[in-house]
């Protein structure tokens, strides 16, 4: 007996119970794109790119599941539900699979084949999901493999390639006395599904050569799609497989549900009977500009995925056109962001590690208020295309400008794009004879004015004042060369009104409005001692410090105030921390994307490869660390952060999604008007803090018992203070009532408030 190289592939299934972060996180994922779509439990189920979510078909209401919920925010392929378990299974193009039990919060995670060394990346991927026997069987780019769903595991893998070979399978079906599998590189092959010895490729013959999107069975007829020439074949026993038809636009899914054979085109999407009789079918989307991605057939409806336009029902014989889709932002690759209280503001564009912004990025842009998201389209923001980055006005929060690294300077008042700014309407100019204007990093002054740069122009650092009056000012003193390559990135204004904006060449430069000085500091030794001339990523805290993040780790800027002055010696310095007793550089090699300060002058550092470190405000201690592995973030590539200044919610664009997490520092107050302790009470067994928030800046905030006796004292950076409970990290206080008694910094106000601990 020959066995396949994978004969005792999967004897045992590897699972993990996934964990639920939705008292600490909030999704806000795209559900535009649907890949594919399930149906179970009176419920309709969809892939969307990396989260799902499913519509209730007597209650219509929608829930959705992402990261927040325990996903793995990666690439979703294919979903299939199990009424029979009332299992809902992702598969992914990694080829993670996760489970979904209906009623249980946990999620399983089926590791075997992402974690399968002798499987290469590109095999791994899971195409399709078919139940037969209480076994599913998967079909994945390398073969089948089968999973018992009663027993949670893994049973036999098939390579069915010549000689046993890996080959893409796209879909299995049961047919009669015989499994059928469909391949992109095998044609189609078959096998008796009784067979215990199925994992011999000689047990599989081939009875139709080419390439196959899919096969499945409708009734007593068995039918194939060739992807190649967009046609539906028939099995006709003595003569193989049969042309049905030849379709006009490019076969995107093939399936079967209960009698209907549902074939979905970019166009459109049927519904056929045995016999290749047409049900029903939908091809003229008049609202909607779309392309199709997948389908199904259920209750005398269509449903029909889109690539941008979410899930669309059509019910047979009607042109009416229901969508479902999740409330979200326009996609799932948010670039920049930025925060005002209530509202967030998101924009997708891209650039790459040399700030090149081809191909370009033509999306709209999501903004989020009072927790319903506004998508505005490309089309109606002037097509400005690869915005990448987002400066909303802290004078006026309804007025919002956005630097496109191809098109200029887009202009926006409440939700209405007014204006972009280009060569043809302002002082903006081309550096080369088609479109491309490239700017990138802005910030406001605290004269309300817009300072941002432009590169491959000699006069690239540009204000704009609240009348709209434009002033550019001549780079090429201290960047010789300026016109002819490198990139001016991030820009942030000191206290003092200095601009300090990066140039990937050359490192960080400064300018004084006041008198028209420029200074620079680069990675060379005495001349500023940044650990590379790329720099990504700059902040000013609290204290006017200025943080930067560069390409390969961070350095301080402790004398802002001195950068202009002649002969001063500028250099910026690495924060040293102690690892196990040995002085090591805080975030020593990391590739720095964005570094943002909170309420409590405390420090949320974004990096390309590593996640989120959120650091207290000297920088001495890692307060968290969230990757991939340990928290909902979709990716450890986190492009930018924004805080919300009031609710402390801090927001996190990574390539694969945007999530925000319950931060508890917030901006400091004018009074304390607003101050509230939560959790109040503490329960039983709460481990965390308790935030006491809603206060003034440099509040003095005492802790005391009932008895007057001080278990802590700690003056405020921001709006709010964390407690751990303890007695001045001694010991847990007992239970209890415990005054807060606060005073503000001018002592002229004080507020008491009282939190009750049950131990």
């Amino acid at each position: 007996m020959k066995q396949g190289l994978f004969a005792l592939f999967f004897l045992s299934c590897l699972l993990l119970n996934a964990q639920n972060f939705e008292n600490e996180w909030v999704g806000h994922y795209s559900y535009v794109s649907v890949k594919a779509i399930s149906q179970g439990n009176d419920r309709i189920f969809a892939g969307a790119e990396n989260a799902a979510f499913s519509y209730d078909l007597s209650t219509m209401e929608i829930e959705t599941i992402s990261s927040v919920n325990g996903l793995s925010g990666e690439s979703i392929s294919t979903v299939y539900y199990s009424e029979n378990f009332n299992l809902f299974v992702i598969g992914y193009e990694n080829g993670l699979i996760e489970i979904v039990i209906d009623g249980e919060e946990n999620i399983l995670k089926v590791v075997d084949i992402l974690e399968k060394p002798t499987i290469p990346p590109d095999r791994k991927r899971i195409n399709h999901f078919n139940e037969y026997n209480d076994n599913l069987y998967i079909a994945t780019n390398y073969g089948i493999s089968v999973y018992d769903l009663s027993a949670l595991e893994f049973g036999d893998t098939y390579l069915i390639g010549d000689f046993g070979s890996q080959i893409e399978i796209t879909q299995t079906t049961i047919f009669g006395d015989f499994i059928y599998a469909s391949s992109n590189e095998g044609g189609i092959r078959r096998a008796l599904v009784a067979n215990e010895n199925l994992i011999d490729y000689e047990e599989w013959t081939t009875i139709a050569n080419g390439s196959f999107l899919g096969i499945q069975a409708l009734g007593s007829e068995l039918y194939a799609a060739r992807s190649i020439n967009n046609r539906v074949f028939r099995f006709v026993p003595g003569s193989g497989f049969v042309p049905v038809m030849d379709f006009n636009n490019p076969l995107t899914d093939f399936g079967v549900q209960g009698a209907y054979l549902t074939i979905t085109t970019e166009a459109g999407i049927q519904a056929y009977t045995e016999g290749f009789v047409l049900a029903a079918s939908a091809n003229n989307f008049p609202d909607f500009d779309l392309v199709g991605q997948s389908g199904y057939t259920f209750n005398n409806a269509l449903y029909f995925g889109t690539a941008e336009d979410g899930l669309l029902v059509i019910p047979f014989g009607t042109s009416q056109v229901e969508q479902i889709l999740p409330d979200g932002p326009i996609a799932n690759q948010p670039f920049t962001l930025d925060t005002s209280a209530g509202q967030l503001w998101v924009a997708f564009g891209d650039v790459d590690v040399d700030y090149d912004p081809f191909p370009l990025t033509r999306k709209g842009i999501s903004n989020l208020r009072e927790g319903m998201w506004t998508n505005i389209a490309f089309e109606d923001i002037f097509e400005t295309n690869d915005i990448v980055n987002i400066s909303i006005n802290p004078e006026n929060s309804e007025e919002v400008y956005m630097t496109s690294h191809n098109k200029g300077l887009l202009k926006i008042e409440g939700q209405q794009p007014l204006i972009q700014y280009n060569e043809s309407n302002s002082p903006l100019e081309l550096f080369r004879p088609e479109r491309d204007i490239r700017l990138y990093g802005s910030d406001f002054d605290r004269e309300g004015n817009l300072w941002f740069v432009q590169s491959r122009v000699g006069d690239g650092l540009i204000r704009l004042s609240p009348n709209q009056g434009f002033r550019k000012h001549d780079l090429t003193s201290i960047i010789p060369g300026v016109e002819d390559g490198g990139a001016l990135g991030e820009l942030r204004i000191s206290r003092e009104g200095f601009v300090f904006f990066a140039y990937n060449r050359d490192g960080l430069i400064g300018f004084n409005p006041q008198n028209g000085a420029l200074n620079k500091i680069s990675e060379d030794a005495g001349d500023g001692n940044l650990p590379t001339n790329n720099v990504r990523a700059l902040e000013f805290d609290n204290q006017n410090r200025l943080w930067i993040g560069t390409l390969k780790g961070l350095r301080v800027l402790f004398n802002v105030g001195g950068f202009f002055e002649e002969g001063a010696n500028i250099e910026s310095q690495p924060i040293i921390i102690l690892d196990d007793g040995v002085p090591q550089e805080l975030l020593f090699e990391q590739p720095i994307t964005d570094i943002e300060t909170d309420g409590s002058n405390n420090k949320w550092i974004a990096t390309a490869t590593s996640g989120v470190f959120y650091l207290s405000s000297n920088g001495q201690e890692t307060l968290l660390r969230f990757t991939k592995d340990n928290s909902p973030l979709p990716s450890n590539n986190v492009q930018d952060i924004a805080i919300d200044p009031f609710s402390g919610l801090v927001y996190f664009a990574t390539i694969n999604g945007l999530v925000a997490y319950k931060g508890s520092s917030t901006a400091p107050r004018e009074n304390l008007d607003e101050v509230y302790a939560y959790p109040n009470p503490v329960r039983p067994g709460f481990s965390g803090n308790v935030t006491i928030d809603g206060l003034t800046a440099r509040a003095n905030v005492k802790i005391t018992d009932l008895e007057g006796n001080l278990v802590h004292e700690e003056t405020s950076q921001g709006g709010s203070i964390l407690w751990d409970t303890s007695a001045f990290g001694r010991y847990k206080v007992a239970s209890g009532v415990y005054l807060v008694l606060i005073t503000t910094e001018d002592a002229l106000e004080t507020k008491v408030h009282k939190i009750m601990i049950i131990r």
